[in-house]
């Protein structure tokens, strides 16, 4: 039995569009990593871009599980001496961008820095609302919030 290594003209790729509204950010960034690689597949091969494209709507509605909102920080650095920032997760969320925080967690869940992690995190899509641009794709909704009890935040 030989091993099957996927090439990048035989694979199909979908297009899946999940809702963000009350959805714990590290089970849903886990979960549309995993779909952007493509570890769902059986044809995965580790070198080939064999992914989903995933759009996520209502970025801002994302929710975190016990104090991270207060306590996770992200950091950046500006590249002069001493110019290192910092914003908390809850100011993230309630700033100008409440997309960053997805998109950092997904990201910070693909492979680290090669072509392959770029190619794959550009099939994610953003949006803060729930409107977006891609009805042309015809994306079928996988209702994320629904799989696990554990992925709704239950107050």
């Amino acid at each position: 039995m030989k091993t099957f290594s996927a090439k990048p003209a035989e694979v199909v790729k979908k297009w899946i569009i999940i809702d963000g509204e009350g959805v714990v950010v590290g089970r849903l960034a886990s979960f549309i990593a995993s779909r952007l690689r493509g570890k769902h597949l059986p044809i995965f091969t580790p070198h080939v871009d064999c992914g989903d494209n995933v759009i996520l709507i209502n970025a801002d509605k994302v929710v975190f599980t016990g104090r991270k909102l207060d306590d996770k920080t992200y950091y950046r650095h500006t590249g002069y001496p001493g110019g290192i920032k910092s914003v908390t997760a809850g100011k993230l969320l309630s700033g100008k961008f409440p997309d960053r925080v997805m998109k950092k967690a997904v990201q910070r869940m693909l492979p680290k820095e090669s072509p392959l992690a770029r190619a794959q995190f550009s099939n994610f899509k953003v949006y803060i609302g729930s409107e977006h641009p891609h009805e042309a794709q015809k994306p079928e909704p996988v209702d994320f919030a629904s799989m696990n009890n554990k992925n709704v935040r239950r107050d």
